[in-house]
């Protein structure tokens, strides 16, 4: 039906054209914006684009075919110094995802995030205090590129990756994510605004709840502040088990919305 109005609309313009051309000469006088209209629409795609229904099932091969993207970035000047990407770990359909920082030396070695002594203690945090499975939750960074020395990652280099990251969440389409650290909440939630100011209280990234808590590296040096990390896990557990439903603000939509 489309295709027959589409060379209706043709046959009408062309017999008007034919009509209003100089007698002689069978020429016509457009206006360049005419003329480039014309030309958009002088040959028409013998099919239309296929259109590409996203559902929860599709998430796992669609982040493998992210991740391979990810594994050929060359965005920034990371991409020099990386020895491979290290784009995520756990489960693709988990309820619940941690978002750090940046890989570090262990994990630039073996493309796995949180593998090193930050790591271990995320493990324990999820292992021992919340009695899940590491394999359960989500476990991704902001930057997918280990920065020289560890150093912190600069703001173009956060750009640069984030919509990556929004990507990942997209397709996981977690219940609640958990901040750990500074890089991390200020990238999600677009503010300035310290960790110890953050955390403690309910955010929400694109309708979903969210939770700032400190990073696993920084407890190793500050482990006085672990019992506080410990609360913000207590309230994040506590939205996995239906205890309670953090609401977002009236009208804010989620990111598959």
């Amino acid at each position: 039906m489309k295709d027959d109005l589409y060379s209706q609309i043709i046959e009408d313009t062309a017999e008007l054209v034919r009509r209003a051309a100089h007698p002689r000469k069978g020429t016509i006088s457009l206006s360049p914006e005419t003329a480039a209209l014309l030309e958009r629409i002088r040959v028409r795609p013998s099919v239309d684009p296929p259109v590409v229904a996203e559902t929860p099932g599709d998430g796992v091969a669609l982040l493998q075919a992210l991740a391979a993207e990810v594994s050929e970035c060359t965005k920034c000047d990371l991409c020099h110094s990386r020895t491979q990407t290290v784009f995520a770990d756990g489960n693709p359909s988990a309820d619940l995802v941690f978002v750090g920082e940046a890989p570090g030396y262990n994990e630039d070695q073996q493309g796995i995030p949180f593998v090193g002594r930050a790591g271990q203690l995320l493990t324990d945090i999820i292992v021992k205090g919340m009695k899940m499975r590491r394999e359960d939750v989500y476990i991704c960074n902001v930057i997918k590129c280990r920065p020289p020395e560890n150093r912190d990652p600069t703001l173009e280099e956060k750009r640069q990756c984030e919509s990556y990251l929004i990507r990942q969440l997209e397709l996981v389409r977690p219940k609640v994510i958990c901040a750990l650290g500074g890089h991390a909440a200020k990238t999600l939630l677009q503010t300035d605004e310290s960790t110890g100011h953050l955390r403690g209280k309910w955010h929400f990234y694109h309708g979903i709840p969210l939770r700032v808590t400190y990073h696993p590296a920084y407890l190793l040096r500050s482990p006085g502040e672990k019992s506080k990390t410990w609360d913000d896990i207590q309230e994040i557990m506590k939205v996995l088990s239906g205890e309670i439903a953090p609401e977002p603000p009236a009208g804010e939509k989620t990111l598959w919305d």
